[in-house]
């Protein structure tokens, strides 16, 4: 069987988060476009007669940093060694000096083995959570033409290894996404968005520089959710006690892990005020 490799369009990689979807990864409704624009080259597909028979994402950020994701193989292709050659043919042709992944703990060592280096464990957390506590004073809405004000926060904060204009471009401006920030002296102290996805929401990010602020973030962008009975979901790195508390003191439990991992150096990140991952997709 000859199978084809190439980058994905647009409307194709749709397809590819229908399957994340399936696979329980539970994406946003607005995902698609959002991860597209970051890098609309950075999306691959394997084709057989049947169309699209695996996918496999790797964004750059610019040429020192980027990220895989989106690593599917559809079932009935799986354990053909399909999948492997993709992976090695989307690799080859990356040419960021660090690239990072969120995968599965099971496959960590077939990452080492194409010289990816653990660097933390990342906990999804999920439960139904509602809002109580009062909203802070100095919380406001972050709208898109805050983009480089959120992109400043991010690097002076070490939050993000390299500065992500194009993706918050989408990641604020989704539809249903709600972004809130509290004020700080360097225009913010921490910010968060939730969004829709197929099952509840997600927050991601989280940033904050303690519990506190974390804290009066996570409530005021619960309090703008319309079904307050549906789950919430939040991502956070092992090693933040700070986020572990504030998990545990709204009764989410641990649902899995993702093993973050890179190939090149590994960056320096704030994990001390990340109370939330982005995504596990694009970082």
């Amino acid at each position: 069987m000859t199978d084809k490799i190439r980058r994905l369009k647009s409307f194709e990689f749709a397809t590819a988060v229908d399957w994340a979807a399936q696979e329980g990864w539970n994406p946003g409704f607005s995902d698609a476009d959002a991860f597209f624009n970051t890098d609309p080259l950075g999306f691959w597909g394997a084709f057989d007669k049947q169309g699209l028979a695996a996918v496999i994402s790797a964004v750059h950020y610019n040429s020192d940093y980027g990220f895989v994701g989106f690593y599917i193989c559809r079932p009935d292709r799986r354990g053909e060694g399909l999948g492997l050659r993709l992976w090695e043919t989307v690799l080859s042709e990356t040419v960021a000096k660090t690239i990072g992944l969120d995968g599965v703990v099971d496959q960590q060592e077939n990452y080492r083995k194409s010289g990816f280096e653990l660097a933390h464990r990342n906990l999804r957390f999920g439960g139904v959570v509602s809002a109580s506590t009062p909203q802070a004073d100095d919380l406001f809405e972050l709208l898109i033409n805050d983009i480089a004000i959120i992109d400043a926060f991010e690097q002076t904060c070490n939050l993000f290894p390299e500065s992500r204009i194009e993706f918050l471009r989408g990641w604020i401006s989704g539809e249903k996404h709600t972004a809130l920030a509290l004020r700080g002296p360097m225009g913010l102290r921490g910010y968060g968005v939730i969004r829709p996805c197929r099952t509840g929401h997600k927050v991601g990010p989280l940033f904050a520089d303690n519990i506190d602020d974390a804290r009066s973030l996570f409530h005021a962008l619960l309090a703008t959710r319309k079904d307050q009975d549906q789950p919430v979901y939040l991502d956070i790195p092992d090693g933040n006690e700070a986020a572990r508390v504030l998990v545990e003191e709204h009764g989410m439990q641990a649902e899995f892990e993702t093993a973050r991992m890179y190939r090149g150096k590994a960056p320096e990140l704030n994990l001390g005020m990340t109370f939330g991952i982005t995504s596990f997709e694009l970082g």
